[in-house]
């Protein structure tokens, strides 16, 4: 596992609102009439779902709870008059991902951000030898972990780290609440080792929302329609009811996050299988909740959207975007057990904190360049419940079960159902499109079944 490197977490995201491509999301008054599917959820994983579907020529329904699509991949000005990012920041494996061409075919601007991460001790940024012993560090530690993982030790990770001496505290907020949004205690192990590096990254000129607007094109999307409740107990469809009315589908795939299914707040019936529910509960999403603030002049000279950390004696702590997208704004995000603390505690609680870190590290005066600023509480916003999935200790096959059909005509899909790339934008589109293409064979199999049932009929 490379410094950093892992994953920038979900995040949220509609698309900029004055995109074309938005022409075809709606709030009406009643819901279409029956079709060959129903998606639950127009974040990644079910933009990419209906694209698929769509592409077969089959007919949809993509309903999203909230009044945009994106998910946890959310571009928007705020109150601070800046298109920003305010969840997923980057997209990572970019030679692999998918979601880098429709982007470049889109015509949107695709760069890397700066490679060089920024590490500060005390009052001061790290010198070579405190670099090189942090490396040395984090790299025992993550081998630690995957060697645990990989020899089928289903761990917390915290309890598999060696001596690291005074790079403890920083080293566990890395490897944990950072890059995977839990802390090491609650973190598999297995599901540790599994997941891929992926440290080639990109970032997305006017923000990431901007991809994922580009790629739901003109799918036609029903905003404002949170789903309360799927009903497969009829025969021959399945019946899915939200506060606009119901649908009726073939199948469904249901791309809400873990959180949202851990909550309750969509009823099965009949329920869920129990194998189901309990890999729901392993998968139970981290945090990762950012402040956005001014930070106007650059006075400590980042480079576009290169990242900082602080050395500390624990995981209470942040990580600092500077420059972020380009523009005067930075991130801090709070991540872990600390992080939804923090959230908890509100806004003004957050922004002291940043302002107490800053004033310790680059000294007082920063605290007078720190102007305007708004929270993100991903682990608060009801459609959501937090940022990306990770597994606990003993949950590490989990994620492969969350994948069987649910009464053979229900698919869930999401960032939570990629085995190496969970937490990441592109787990959640590849997820979306497997789901897809399992309910499309589905709906082929009823298809071809009805066919060879009506045909005796036809001869006689």
């Amino acid at each position: 596992m490379k410094f950093l490197d892992r994953r920038e977490f979900l995040g949220g995201a509609a698309a900029l609102a004055a995109s074309p491509a938005l022409a075809q999301t709606t709030a009406q008054a009643s819901m279409p009439g029956d079709v060959d599917v129903v998606i639950v959820g127009a974040g990644a994983a079910g933009i990419a779902a209906a694209r698929r579907v769509a592409a077969a020529g089959r007919s949809y329904a993509l309903l999203e709870a909230q009044d945009r699509i994106g998910g946890r991949v959310w571009t928007a000005t705020g109150a601070l008059g800046i298109a920003h990012d305010r969840g997923a920041h980057r997209i990572s494996a970019s030679g692999r991902n998918p979601l880098v061409s429709l982007g470049r075919l889109a015509g949107l601007k695709l760069t890397q951000p700066a490679p060089f991460r920024r590490l500060y001790v005390g009052s001061r940024e790290a010198r070579d030898s405190e670099y090189d012993n942090f490396t040395a560090a984090r790299h025992r530690a993550s081998r630690a972990i995957v060697a645990a993982g990989e020899a089928g030790l289903d761990l917390p990770a915290a309890r598999t780290l060696p001596d690291l001496a005074d790079w403890r505290g920083t080293v566990s907020f890395v490897l944990g609440p950072y890059s995977t949004t839990k802390d090491l205690e609650e973190v598999s192990t297995v599901d540790y080792a599994r997941a891929d590096d992926q440290s080639d990254e990109l970032v997305c000129a006017g923000g990431l929302g901007r991809l994922i607007s580009a790629a739901a094109g003109t799918l036609r999307v029903e905003l404002s329609a949170p789903v309360t409740r799927i009903d497969s107990r009829g025969r021959g469809s399945i019946t899915v009811e939200t506060d606009r009315g119901s649908v009726r589908a073939n199948t469904v795939i249901v791309t809400a996050s873990t959180g949202i299914l851990n909550s309750g707040a969509i009823k099965f019936e009949p329920g869920l299988p129990k194998r189901t529910g309990d890999a729901i509960a392993a998968l139970s999403l981290g945090t990762r909740d950012r402040l956005i603030f001014e930070f106007k002049g650059n006075p400590f000279g980042f480079a576009d959207d290169q990242r900082a950390i602080f050395k500390s004696d624990d995981s209470r702590t942040i990580a600092l975007i500077g420059r972020a997208g380009g523009t005067d704004l930075a991130f801090a995000d709070f991540c872990g057990r600390f992080g939804l603390e923090m959230a908890n505690a509100g806004e003004a609680a957050m922004k002291d904190f940043v302002a107490e870190t800053l004033a310790a590290h680059f000294g007082a005066e920063s605290r007078k360049l720190i102007g305007r600023a708004e929270a993100v509480r991903w682990s608060r916003e009801p459609w959501i419940l937090g940022a990306g999935s990770v597994a606990a200790p003993r949950g590490g096959s989990y994620r492969r079960a969350l994948g069987e059909p649910v009464h053979d005509r229900i698919f869930l899909a999401g960032e939570a159902l990629h085995e190496t790339w969970w937490g990441t934008v592109a787990g959640a589109w590849i997820s979306g499109e497997r789901a897809a293409d399992a309910a499309l064979r589905l709906i082929d199999r009823a298809g071809a079944a009805a066919e060879r049932k009506a045909s005796p009929r036809r001869r006689q």
